[in-house]
């Protein structure tokens, strides 16, 4: 097996060592490893974080194959935490990881200790459950960075960071205000962002909603968590969008914890 230094020889080149020890060191949560959550949690692990826990309730299914970097056939079905660390690990066998299976929300966000955490990333794209996150991780000392809407986008370019309350054009940041608003209940700090301001329409046929933990439809799973199943409604969206947004989040925790 290779020692650690073996592994992260160019970032330890690019960074220097002092801060490679730091992102080894350091402790960071990804909630939501979906079209951007996955693609974030391994770019944090390819870049040398030590200690990471990915959170997400759901299973991989056969939809997410065109944007989720653990999501391959053979994984249909199996959950999608479980399929992602079993593929971190293949990069960093010394990784730290705690897969989580749960859902965030108002009734487990005790469960998840964040304010224990150096970094957290919110990827989720239920609508309550995020602005939950947000105002939790808002009230922690943690580099915190949050991904607004990825689907109906087609052009890269137009990806770029923003503090939230300056993000335009982007129609869940402009949900998550009104509703901060509308509840009288705001983030307590700010807080930086990875969006786009493009915004396509759908030109194929909706298919039918996925299904929770690789269940068949004569048979669906009693046991799942219905994450997804408080998402508003299914978009189309494309991988080197999602991807992107990933690695921009990737990005802005490394360079916050490289302290460059």
């Amino acid at each position: 097996m290779p020692e650690t230094s073996q592994l992260f020889s160019r970032t330890s080149l690019l960074l220097g060592n002092e801060a490679l020890q730091r992102l080894q060191q350091s402790r960071v949560i990804v909630f939501g490893v979906g079209g951007v959550g996955s693609w974030c949690a391994e770019s944090l692990v390819r870049s040398g974080i030590g200690h990471l826990t990915i959170v997400d309730s759901d299973c991989v299914d056969v939809s997410n194959i065109n944007r989720q970097i653990m999501a391959t056939v053979p994984n249909i079905g199996r959950p999608k935490v479980e399929a992602l660390k079993e593929r971190l690990l293949n990069i960093n066998p010394h990784l730290h990881i705690n897969a989580l299976r749960m859902v965030y929300d108002r009734t487990t966000a005790a469960e998840f200790h964040i304010e224990d955490y150096d970094a957290i990333v919110d990827a989720i794209d239920s609508l309550a459950e995020k602005a939950d996150l947000i105002r939790h991780a808002c009230r922690t000392k943690a580099c915190f960075v949050s991904s607004m809407g990825t689907a109906r986008k087609m052009d890269p370019t137009r990806l770029q960071r923003a503090e939230f309350w300056k993000v335009k054009g982007c129609p869940l940041a402009r949900a998550l205000r009104e509703r901060f608003k509308r509840e009288k209940d705001m983030p307590r700090r700010k807080f930086l962002c990875v969006f786009s301001d493009e915004v396509l329409p759908n030109r194929g046929e909706a298919c039918t909603p996925p299904l929770s933990s690789g269940a068949t439809a004569a048979a669906p799973d009693a046991d799942a968590p219905a994450w997804h199943a408080r998402k508003v409604h299914t978009n189309g969206s494309l991988s080197h969008i999602t991807a992107m947004a990933g690695l921009m989040l990737a990005g802005t925790v490394v360079q916050h914890l490289a302290d460059l």
